[in-house]
């Protein structure tokens, strides 16, 4: 086997476990802009976690083509208890030329079992937002 079979083969074996790793995260979100029926890409979103009166940053990350984040959670186990995700909406509006009424939605939720997955699902306008659990 040469060099090249050798490396797709390796790649072959290695992309069920990073699709398993997507699939297993903890926490996804997804991000449409309601003024245009469309998916939300580059729309910055950061998770943080409660502890005592102050919140923690735990990750950041940005939505893909489709308006997603698939794996939010960071590489830690993980806690229940209350956190929040951080749309940084004014930003997103910004870089289409448009204003903003929200230059950012956070959405505060508990998690009490870590062995379920959390979708944090937004709706977004620019004068307007709606969110729910998702599935």
């Amino acid at each position: 086997m040469n060099r090249f079979q050798t490396l797709a083969a390796a790649a072959l074996f290695a992309l069920p476990g990073l699709a398993l790793a997507a699939s297993s995260n903890l926490l996804s979100v997804h991000v449409l802009n309601e003024q245009t029926g469309k998916p939300a890409p580059g729309v910055v979103v950061k998770l943080e976690k409660k502890q005592g009166d102050a919140w923690q940053p735990l990750n950041q990350a940005t939505t893909d083509k489709d308006g997603r984040i698939k794996a939010l959670w960071p590489d830690a186990p993980a806690a229940a208890g209350d956190y929040r995700v951080i749309f940084e909406t004014g930003d997103y509006f910004a870089s289409h030329k448009q204003s903003s009424f929200f230059p950012e939605v956070p959405v505060v939720f508990h998690i009490d079992n870590t062995d379920e997955h959390y979708h944090v699902p937004l709706l977004l306008s620019q004068y307007g937002y709606s969110t729910y659990r998702g599935s």
